[in-house]
């Protein structure tokens, strides 16, 4: 794909964004053929932000996150600085489709993984990382009907990245516990709650890094230090409204929470 033609791609999805309305695909001539041209038009998003790239988003590590936009395997998405709340935050809603918050592991790299012929193991990849954290997203996507538009303009649409709680750091101690079997309970108000476990993630967090590493390194874009990778969904994306209070229990690893903010 020609970079100018990305550029209009991009251009065509922040103004939807922005502006909080849907289009029912691409068109045909900015339209992705496969997801490397996805991937080109996505990058151009980093242009919009002040601020450098805070880190990526991994979609599809699971069944149900799978089946929730219409997908087979994982797909990358970029975090921007913008998008980006704390713990206990109140997080806005505004044109909201999806309406799901998710309950995620996020590596935050100590160093760089650069491009290079070889993959990465896991290992490796875990040898760079400096520190786990707890997390929420709350993805969406400007598309009339994301179940079906297909991979590429998916990731074109920024993997359906939008709105991303970044809790606290967890104890040292994560580093000797069994990931793929830790319990993880979401709560949404007093009465929905939904339980996973890290294995919903690729079968292990761990393996879905690793799954990034080595998916930008055959892009030729370096995961970068002190950027944070949330790994995708422990459990089923659970259905949010404004006004609600999301909690998720990480068990010994600590808690986090946020409050949806907007209109109903």
């Amino acid at each position: 794909m020609d970079i100018d033609i990305a550029k209009a791609a991009s251009a065509m999805l922040v103004q939807h964004w922005q502006a909080g309305t849907v289009l029912d695909c691409l068109p045909t001539p900015l339209r992705p053929a496969c997801p490397e041209d996805g991937y080109l038009i996505q990058a151009q998003i980093e242009a919009i932000s002040a601020k450098p790239l805070f880190g990526w988003k991994i979609a599809g590590t699971s069944v149900a996150g799978q089946r929730h936009i219409g997908i087979d395997g994982p797909i990358a998405g970029r975090l921007l600085s913008e998008m980006v709340y704390g713990d206990g935050d109140a997080v806005p809603i505004g044109a909201d489709r999806m309406r799901v918050a998710e309950a995620e592991f996020a590596f935050r790299m100590g160093r760089s993984l650069a491009p290079r012929a070889r993959p990465y193991d896991v290992l490796e990849v875990m040898d760079a990382v400096s520190a786990l954290h707890l997390a929420i997203e709350i993805p969406d996507s400007r598309y009339q009907d994301f179940v079906t538009i297909g991979g590429p303009q998916l990731i074109a649409d920024n993997a359906c990245a939008h709105r991303f709680v970044l809790g606290p750091e967890a104890p040292a101690m994560w580093r000797e516990l069994d990931l793929p079997r830790h319990r993880v309970l979401g709560r949404v108000g007093k009465t929905f709650k939904r339980e996973g476990i890290g294995e919903n993630v690729l079968g292990d967090p761990r393996i879905a890094l690793t799954w990034l590493a080595n998916e930008l390194s055959r892009l030729g874009v370096t995961l970068g230090a002190d950027q944070v990778v949330t790994t995708g969904t422990c459990l089923a994306p659970m259905d949010i409204s404004a006004g609600d209070v999301v909690a998720v229990d990480y068990g010994s690893l600590g808690s986090l929470s946020c409050r949806i903010q907007g209109p109903g």
